[in-house]
This record gives C-alpha cells, sequence and structure tokens, in this order.
C-alpha cells in the first residue's frame, strides 16, 4: 500500500503572532475522506548545540521555562533568523547565550517535535573544542545562566529523566549512542 499526500482544500489562519502562529486546514485524505478541522502550529527552524570545550566539558544553560514552570539546565537553543543558514544560527547562538565560540562542528541530527501538528524542523550540532571568546550578548526575555558541566554528569541527568526538552535529550542520546559505538 502507498501512502499518499493530504489535499489542503482550505486554510485559515487563528493566530499570528511572533512566537505563535496557528492554522486551520480543510484537508482531503487520499480515499475521499475530508477533515474539516487540522490544526498546525507554525515555527521557524531550530537549531541547538551540542557544544564541549577542550577540557570535555559541555556547555549548558539554565533557565526559567513558562511552560513547565520550572528552571531548566538544557543545550544552547534558538531560532534561524530569515535567510539564515542552520550552522550560522547555531555559532550565533552559542556565541550570544554564552560567549563560547570556535571549534569543530558538525551536524547530528535534523528532527521535528512533532511532524503530526508542527511544520518546522530542529537542526541539531556538536562543537567540539569550543572557547569562551566573549561574554554573552543576550535578547531582553533571556535570563541565561552558562553551566560548564562534565561529560558523566550530563549523562546522568539524562538516565534520570532531568533533562526535559525532547529535541535536546534526543540530540544528546544519539551524541552518546555513537560515542559508545567507536
Amino acid at each position: 500500500m502507498e501512502i499518499k499526500k493530504w489535499k489542503v482544500l482550505d486554510r485559515e489562519y487563528l493566530i499570528r503572532r511572533p512566537w505563535l502562529t496557528a492554522r486551520r486546514d480543510k484537508v482531503e485524505l487520499p480515499d475521499g475522506r475530508v477533515h474539516p478541522e487540522y490544526y498546525v502550529l507554525e515555527y521557524p527552524d531550530w537549531v541547538n548545540v551540542i557544544a564541549i570545550t577542550s577540557s570535555g566539558e559541555f556547555v549548558m544553560v539554565e533557565q526559567y521555562r513558562h511552560g513547565l514552570g520550572d528552571v531548566f539546565l538544557e543545550l544552547v537553543a534558538g531560532v534561524l533568523e530569515p535567510g539564515e543558514q542552520p550552522l550560522q544560527a547555531a555559532k550565533r547562538e552559542l556565541l550570544e547565550e554564552t560567549g563560547f565560540a570556535g571549534g569543530e562542528w558538525r551536524l547530528n541530527t535534523v528532527i521535528s517535535q512533532n511532524p503530526a501538528s508542527t511544520n518546522n524542523l530542529t537542526y541539531c550540532f556538536i562543537a567540539v573544542g569550543v572557547e569562551k571568546v566573549a561574554e554573552q550578548h543576550l535578547d531582553a526575555t533571556e535570563d541565561i545562566a552558562v553551566r560548564l558541566i562534565p561529560e558523566q554528569e550530563v549523562r546522568r541527568m539524562l538516565d534520570s529523566d532531568e533533562l526535559k526538552q525532547s529535541l535536546m535529550a534526543a540530540s544528546l542520546w544519539k551524541y552518546f549512542a555513537q560515542k559508545n559505538e567507536k
């Protein structure tokens, strides 16, 4: 059986704000059935970075996350600006949020938080050998503390479900899985 794409019959935007765009699509399935209300959240593409210093510490950020109402330790992450390439955005976000830069960069994985209801991708990078080169340059709404975490502590936090951001955990799990294969 071949799986086919749905046909969009109508599209209505319910809200368009800088950080929240929601639309309702009326779609026709390949067998002719019509689904009158399928909701999609639109976001720009995102990046996150597993940044590791030459001494092997992970450069992470700690910040309050209002959705869950708590403070979390996370990878550096952010939104691609219009026209910006993913690697360029990842390097910019690392420098802005932490003051770290340099190192050797590679793409780790490209994932979606939920392809059923969101339209963006997250480009996950690994940067090895980063160094502190500047102070933070935070946006007006950012309150971020930089934390240098030993590798074994990052792995422990993954194992104990302390790292809650799924897109970051997925990238970290892949990093550790590939490291263990070598």
